[in-house]
């Protein structure tokens, strides 16, 4: 049976502070993306409007897509509050109505829309929910992953930084690197994109921790390393709860501190600056210990990932020198840089990688005495 062919619905919002969802599958997804859905755009090539996507057209309408083979509508933008936009609702029943399948990665789910409900029964259309969390799950703490399994999670100086684009790019840096390597999604686009996981989000707070154990332990079964898509920021504070359950549950080896250099203040939270790189490093890796026993060894921060999309090139080196020093500790943006800087994260992990150039870690892990931390980071 031949893969889906998808359309991706960003109506009114194809840009690149509010695709995400469509930005990662045009990055990544393993099946073809025949069109974005956004009228405002209509005639431009994805790249030249989020900077991935070459060759893929963005059309004013779903007849357009569908002209082009697409079989499959993703939901390719996130709302504030999870709500379906209201002008993706007669797009969708459109979809619906003509028997085409909808994946959405919204809180709402789609069906719970009286009129999009109708529309689907009939359509005969399909409808996936991404962030919809298994039927059972249990309180994490109980199950031991695979011995001789390791476990990489990344995490984030805030919410939205490419935690899962660094994910997936350290995957295949250890793929690269000789190691067997899987991808654990847990949110919706990772999930578009690898065609499992969990949505941690979408879970029940006293499951956080029991879910992300749960994806990590079938994981480990199936390769060596596993690297685990993070969520969220400790010091977001909204997605905090999040992301402890997941640091707690996912109960990993190594983590990799994520950051967009290009931003100096918490998402949503213009009030709140961004801690420095080295008080990030140190509370990861406190909050880490808290649920692991006193002799097991502890979870470290092994390198930073930079998103540096936001500056130019002597912007974008001279942040990641500024985070090598701030830390002492290997610094790559394994988007700008490509695989050479996905693979010296890779190193990194791997215990192959060596602190940034004249930089130690004192003993309390932050960056040696002399050194100043990345300011506004």
């Amino acid at each position: 049976m031949a893969g889906p062919r998808v359309a991706l619905l960003c109506e009114g919002l194809f840009t690149r502070a509010t695709a995400k969802t469509a930005i990662g599958a045009l990055r990544y997804a393993p099946y073809p993306i025949v069109a974005v859905v956004d009228s405002t755009r209509a005639g431009e090539d994805a790249a030249s409007a989020v900077g991935v996507g070459a060759g893929v057209p963005v059309v004013a309408s779903l007849a357009e897509a569908l002209a082009r083979g697409a079989d499959v509508v993703l939901v390719g933008t996130a709302a504030p509050g999870g709500r379906i936009p209201a002008a993706y609702r007669p797009i969708l029943a459109e979809a619906l109505r003509s028997g085409i399948e909808v994946w959405s990665g919204l809180h709402e789910r789609v069906l719970d829309d009286p009129a999009l409900a109708a529309a689907a029964a009939r359509g005969g259309a399909r409808v996936r929910e991404l962030r919809e969390p298994p039927p059972e799950l249990a309180v994490g703490g109980h199950r031991l992953r695979r011995a001789g399994a390791r476990v990489v999670l990344t995490v984030g100086s805030d919410a939205a930084v490419g935690k899962m684009t660094v994910a997936l790019e350290l995957r295949a840096a250890l793929e690269r690197a000789g190691r067997s390597a899987v991808f654990v999604a847990t949110g919706q686009t990772g999930i578009a994109i690898a065609g499992e996981g969990i949505s941690i989000d979408a879970v029940v707070a006293d499951f956080i921790a029991g879910a992300a154990e749960q994806l990590v332990c079938d994981a480990a079964e199936r390769a060596e390393w596993v690297v685990v898509e993070g969520q969220g920021s400790l010091t977001h504070p909204g997605f905090s709860g999040v992301t402890l359950g997941l640091l707690h549950g996912s109960a990993p080896d190594a983590l990799v501190l994520c950051h967009d250099a290009g931003r100096p203040r918490m998402k949503g939270h213009d009030e709140l600056p961004l801690r420095p790189l080295a008080e990030l490093v140190r509370i990861y890796e406190e909050a880490a210990a808290w649920s692991r026993r006193p002799d097991a060894p502890q979870a470290r921060v092994r390198a930073v990932a930079l998103n540096t999309v936001a500056l130019d090139e002597a912007g974008a080196t001279g942040a990641l020198a500024a985070a090598g020093r701030a830390t002492g500790l290997p610094a790559a943006d394994p988007v700008r840089e490509g695989p050479a800087g996905a693979d010296r994260l890779a190193r990194a992990v791997l215990g192959d990688g060596t602190a940034a150039e004249g930089v130690g870690r004192s003993g309390d892990g932050t960056a040696a005495e002399g050194r100043s931390p990345l300011e506004g980071a």
